[in-house]
């Protein structure tokens, strides 16, 4: 059973982190997304929407640097599947400015 966001505390949180834990694996723990313990641990958004502070840096539980991929999935370039790849031989191959652009090369 998932426990509400709202009943765990920071202390809990932070008792997680300080045992060498990571924010992915004390979500799991406590039942919660790994940002939201972020934010319970911090007191800061974890997708970097929010203005840090020297201050707010030296906080129990801040990351040393950016949080934003406990939110947000990793940053995938499409251009690695083959599909996209024969997608783009396919317009290179159909394009006349594409096809005038690699003449123009060849012939340099």
């Amino acid at each position: 059973m998932a426990v509400a966001w709202t009943d765990v505390r920071r202390d809990e949180v932070l008792a997680l982190v300080e045992q060498g834990r990571d924010y992915r694996e004390v979500a799991g723990l406590l039942g919660i997304p790994a940002g939201r313990a972020y934010l319970i641990a911090t007191g800061i958004p974890a997708d970097g929407s929010d203005a840090v502070t020297g201050a707010q840096r030296r906080r129990p539980g801040m990351l040393p640097s950016r949080s934003q991929h406990l939110v947000n999935p990793r940053e995938v370039n499409p251009t690695a599947r083959e599909d996209v790849r024969e997608w783009m031989r396919w317009r290179a191959r159909t394009d006349a400015q594409m096809q005038d652009a690699a003449r123009r090369t060849r012939e340099a």
